[in-house]
């Protein structure tokens, strides 16, 4: 059954911890670790008990595989994601969300796609391949910061992401990109863009990627995977604002993915 969960991130500058007290006190089902420079969050005992403490299962990690986060758990890529993946057997969670090497680190990217199928096959866990985006300062130019390339459905990951906000970047269509992955489409980051260059992470249904016609696709298609609130309450004025843009968030996911949820 298709659970409706928060990334961690949704919450910052608040912490890790902050995030599983929304998520209980909100409603959602399950809760998303992205691994970063909050220290709670690369502690497996800590993700583990504060999990076990709010009654909210930990659905998937999301690697430290940020600009930010290059030297979270070191800086060796290979090494960040065997961590991710015994992170995630360790609290229960079936996916790492990963995403595509960028275009300097060479030698982690040559041989990419194969080393995702072999992590898998050795720990059994699935590493789900986010969409990322041109890098971009105008509508009209771009530059190709990702190897082997920005879009999973190009490339044969068993197991990949779709995050609007990515795809509003790219100018991609997302239920498009769902059709091409098919089955391999086991993760989904719920969030929405306006199209410019910055990687906002709206609210879903605030932006123009059409949030609610790609739940219904998923829904009507028979979509199993997790879904997953990414958005940004950065600039939110209080705790109060961001609770109700997470409360907002869940209703929207809920309302248009009513198949197959808990």
């Amino acid at each position: 059954m298709t659970r409706i969960g928060l990334s961690t991130s949704s919450v910052y500058p608040e912490s890790t911890a902050h995030a599983f007290g929304y998520a209980a006190a909100i409603g959602y089902d399950a809760v998303e670790v992205m691994v970063g420079i909050d220290a709670l969050s690369q502690q497996t005992s800590a993700v583990q008990q504060l999990s076990e403490h709010h009654g909210v299962p930990i659905s998937a990690i999301h690697a430290p595989c940020l600009l930010f986060t290059q030297r979270v758990w070191g800086t060796e890529p290979w090494g960040k994601l065997e961590r991710s993946a015994e992170m995630a057997h360790e609290v229960g969670a079936e996916v790492v969300v990963v995403h595509p090497p960028f275009r300097w680190q060479k030698d982690y990217a040559r041989d990419f796609v194969n080393g995702i199928a072999a992590l898998e096959n050795s720990t059994g866990i699935r590493f789900a391949v986010e969409n990322m985006y041109p890098w971009r300062a105008t509508k009209k130019r771009g530059a190709e910061m990702y190897l082997p390339g920005w879009d999973p459905s190009s490339e044969p990951y068993a197991n990949t992401t779709i995050d609007l906000s990515h795809a509003a970047i790219a100018g991609a269509d997302v239920i498009e990109m769902a059709d091409r992955l098919g089955e391999r489409l086991r993760h989904v980051h719920l969030t929405d863009g306006s199209g410019s260059a910055k990687d906002e992470h709206l609210v879903p249904g605030r932006g123009i990627m059409g949030a609610q016609a790609f739940l219904e696709h998923l829904a009507a298609t028979g979509y199993t995977g997790e879904i997953v609130l990414e958005i940004n309450t950065r600039r939110c004025a209080g705790r109060e604002e961001r609770e109700a843009d997470l409360r907002e968030s869940l209703r929207f996911a809920r309302e248009h993915f009513a198949v197959g949820t808990p």
